[in-house]
């Protein structure tokens, strides 16, 4: 198997507030959306938003269950400053504070907000690893 992530799909119990969630943090989908899924472009591979039901059939499991899906998602920025902003613009697009943005055990600093189904982002500075012009660092 190829060392490479192509997408990320989350169940979500409303599709259409996911969408509405994630527009408001400023991401457009990708044309290859429609009714029944929400595609986001992430450069050079893609997140997707599916009926949580819908996906749970099509991989034939139990779509019950909630608490720690033992899964995050981070987004890096270039300063622990952003760190707070990208936080306070996920909870007035009507996301869920989680934490607080604070100065991590690895040396950089961040914060966790939880969307509107629960799914866990954590926004973090790491100064060990810089971004260059399009956001993207690169490991050693």
């Amino acid at each position: 198997m190829e060392q490479r992530l192509s997408l990320v799909t989350l169940g979500v119990a409303d599709l259409a507030a996911a969408r509405a969630f994630y527009a408001r943090l400023g991401w457009r989908e990708a044309a290859a959306s429609d009714d029944a899924i929400a595609f986001f472009d992430l450069g050079g591979f893609a997140l997707a938003l599916h009926a949580r039901a819908a996906l749970a059939a099509d991989a034939r499991v139990p779509a019950a269950g909630d608490g720690f899906r033992a899964v995050t998602f981070a987004h890096n920025v270039r300063t622990r400053a952003a760190v707070d902003a990208t936080l306070a613009e996920a909870a007035a697009a009507g996301g869920t504070l989680v934490k607080a943005g604070e100065p991590a055990t690895w040396g950089g600093y961040s914060g966790y907000f939880a969307d509107p189904d629960g799914h866990l982002w954590e926004v973090a500075h790491n100064p060990l690893l810089p971004l260059d012009a399009s956001g993207r660092f690169t490991l050693a």
